[in-house]
């Protein structure tokens, strides 16, 4: 009977060992512990040693069955990934990427499994779940998602609130531009709608966390942070109410399918944080680009002078401008078609070629899902128009489109994004989304994306004193949580002292001029879209449009130097051989840095800062042999160092 009963716990041991498995990242540093407890998926994450995420729960709800609870073990497979890619309009154009696998197999009391795949690379996890068919059945409905995690209880917070569906501007939210609170405890984050990814947390002495999510395509919907409940943050999908309540929340698969990826970028420090690339690693191209797209820089009418200036002569006034400062691009916004029209817009394109200069159109995203009225409007929303209106597009020579109004996240709405860029790319057009969602890998996924708004851009500089007292506040947080995940196409460098076409009086700029050459650096998208206007090239320093004439859009590496979000950010970007180190103060005084930049060790470079008086200089600097120069910069102020 002894013997009965010692090999009964033994068995029982063995099954409780084998319920737990762990990944541990190349360099042993990053863990993740995956198992079943009483029924329950979990996990947990930590660094050296020390928590980030406590036991947090797993699973899937579907209307095939409950993947959440009453759940038994079945296997586990380690496994590694390691591969080397090449991609030229995110942060960095060469990247390897190596990680451990772990692939946990689970199942519910109807016999159905699923498995949890974990990718573990030295500061990053990628996990998302695989459903396999289930007998003679070959698709289902995820209707709700498990994920959450648990953070310890020092953990302090950088987020943004989800916007509530079919609010702001003509019912066009949600659109991912809400402001950042900064440091905040979790018990603060009640927002009823939730947070957006990515969303970055502070774990006190244990490090630092980012939570996003990649690989989002037509065949799932987007989804965001639940607000802080029981200790917990879960993974949650879109409201009902957006798209004006059509759609479903959750997503239809068919089977075998897999989710999105969700990933958790991990360090001691912000460093991983600000360089990581695991957005673009997980993922793979979804077609071919139909020919080279060419990236750069473009003038833009509308940030500044407005609605007003969309007619014939501005946009000769601007096509111009962007001659004279070498750009590639003019954006040619909303009205187009009713102020200039079809035909006489042919006849701008070809001025613009005269110019060495090609046009990006804007386009209402809009057919029924909310009341945007700008035009043209139902031409991007129907497949036999979209296709029509693209015809016309190529043959007049237009190089790019920005297609606005899109508000919300379901799977409805991801095929119309995915539809869009997969269109244009059969005729050769680049595409930039803008009161949009965040890109979830699309930069890999659709050769022919070259960046969303979705963040606080420079049109709100225009529209809100509180977005102007705050610029270099999200400027400081963007490297580090919004851009640090996806391109930004943020329409910055704005160099009128008022934001508006007098540029006498009426919305004043509370940022310096330098300020506004480092975010040209520091907001990393490969079509940047300039907000200069015309008089700015009699009425801003030489030394300063020359630095805008020669500022590249793309970049072969990124470095974190400094910084700490919502006070102060130095980054480091490399083009060729050339080095961009850019920096903004959103602090209150003036703040002197002492920077370590190696790459630039014994060397000379060029600084562009602010003076105590906040006016614009130019001077040589000596970088010492330890790699080593003292720079001060001033509240609002920025500075930009060239090799």
């Amino acid at each position: 009977m002894k013997k009965l009963i010692v090999l009964y716990c033994l068995l029982i041991s063995a099954i409780a060992i084998s319920q737990n498995a762990e990944v541990v990242s190349p360099d042993g540093k990053l863990k993740l512990k995956v198992a079943v407890e009483n029924g329950n998926p979990i996990y947990s994450v930590t660094y050296n040693n020390k928590g980030i995420l406590e036991n947090s729960p797993l699973g899937l709800i579907t209307n095939e069955g409950d993947f959440t609870k009453n759940m038994s073990f079945v296997e586990s497979t380690l496994g590694k990934v390691d591969k080397s890619y090449e991609q030229e309009k995110i942060k960095q154009s060469s990247i390897n990427y190596k990680a451990n696998t772990l692939k946990f197999t689970i199942v519910n009391t109807d016999k159905k499994q699923i498995s949890i795949l974990f990718q573990v690379s030295n500061n990053d996890i990628a996990f998302r779940y695989e459903l396999p068919i289930w007998g003679e059945t070959m698709a289902c409905v995820v209707e709700k998602e498990a994920t959450g995690y648990k953070f310890p209880s020092q953990t302090t917070t950088f987020l943004s609130s989800m916007m509530k569906s079919m609010t702001g501007f003509a019912r066009t939210a949600p659109s991912y531009e809400s402001g950042y609170t900064s440091d905040s405890p979790m018990e603060t984050n009640t927002a009823e709608d939730g947070y957006v990814f990515p969303a970055l947390f502070h774990v006190g002495e244990n490090g630092w966390a980012l939570l996003s999510e990649t690989g989002v395509s037509s065949l799932y919907c987007g989804s965001h942070l639940s607000k802080y409940r029981n200790g917990i943050y879960s993974v949650e999908y879109p409201n009902i109410k957006n798209n004006n309540g059509f759609g479903s929340t959750g997503a239809q698969i068919g089977l075998p399918g897999v989710t999105p990826w969700r990933t958790i970028t991990v360090g001691e420090t912000l460093k991983p944080i600000v360089e990581t690339t695991i957005p673009f690693s997980v993922v793979e191209p979804l077609y071919e680009a139909s020919q080279d797209y060419t990236y750069g820089r473009g003038s833009w009418s509308w940030i500044v002078w407005q609605d007003n200036s969309m007619n014939y002569e501005d946009q000769v006034k601007y096509i111009d401008l962007a001659a004279a400062m070498n750009f590639e691009y003019i954006l040619i916004d909303a009205w187009w078609d009713k102020n200039i029209g079809y035909d006489r817009m042919k006849e701008l394109i070809q001025y613009a070629k005269s110019k060495g200069v090609d046009v990006f159109l804007w386009y209402n995203s809009n057919g029924s899902a909310n009341d945007a009225f700008q035009t043209p409007k139902d031409k991007m929303n129907t497949a036999i128009t979209r296709k029509k209106e693209m015809k016309w597009l190529k043959e007049a020579g237009v190089k790019g489109l920005k297609v606005d109004f899109f508000g919300g996240d379901k799977q409805e709405t991801m095929r119309l994004y995915e539809d869009i860029l997969s269109d244009a790319n059969d005729y050769g057009l680049m595409i930039i989304f803008h009161g949009a969602t965040l890109p979830r890998g699309w930069e890999r996924m659709y050769p022919n994306f070259v960046g969303s708004e979705a963040v606080t851009a420079s049109e709100m500089l225009i529209f809100s004193q509180d977005v102007r007292n705050k610029e270099a506040f999200y400027a400081t947080l963007h490297p580090f949580i919004r851009n640090s995940v996806a391109s930004m196409e943020f329409g910055g460098v704005l160099l009128n002292k008022f934001l508006n076409k007098g540029n006498e009086k009426g919305q004043k700029r509370l940022t310096t001029d330098a300020f506004q050459l480092a975010t040209s650096v520091l907001f990393q998208n490969p079509v940047q879209m300039f907000g200069l206007t015309p008089n700015n090239l009699e009425d801003v320093p030489a030394f300063e449009l020359d630095f805008i004439r020669n500022v590249p859009t793309t970049w072969d590496e990124t470095v974190f130097i400094d910084g700490y979000p919502g006070k102060y950010s130095v980054v480091a970007r490399r083009h060729n051989q050339k080095w961009y180190i850019a920096g903004v103060n959103a602090e209150e005084t003036a703040k002197t840095l002492k920077l370590k930049l190696p790459m630039l060790t014994g060397g000379k470079a060029t600084l562009y800062n602010d003076d105590k008086n906040k006016n614009p200089l130019m001077e040589d600097v000596k970088i010492s042999k330890k790699g080593e120069v003292s720079i001060t910069i001033q509240p609002n102020g920025g500075f930009v160092l060239t090799n």
